[in-house]
């Protein structure tokens, strides 16, 4: 009895499924316009660099800092 109950549960859930699916396929999707398409990688490409180069510019601060502060060490240390 268990095994039936499970089997018509799973010929209902693919009954769904392949319904849900030729549903999507019945409606063709817009074509998104190109120009808005380069427009959005263009924009995306921007903030990756802008990005990239906040990280670059804070990765030097650190650097710049950890070697005052090495600088610093080896200053009392000479004296």
């Amino acid at each position: 009895m268990k095994r039936l109950v499970l089997f018509v549960v799973a010929l209902v859930f693919a009954f769904c499924t392949t319904v849900m699916a030729a549903d999507k396929a019945a409606v063709p999707a817009a074509p998104a316009a190109p120009a808005a398409v380069e427009e959005k990688a263009d924009v995306k490409k921007e903030e990756v660099k802008k990005v990239k180069k906040a990280k670059k510019a804070k990765k030097a601060k650190k650097a710049k800092k950890d070697e005052e502060k090495a600088a610093e060490e080896a200053a009392p240390a000479a004296k």
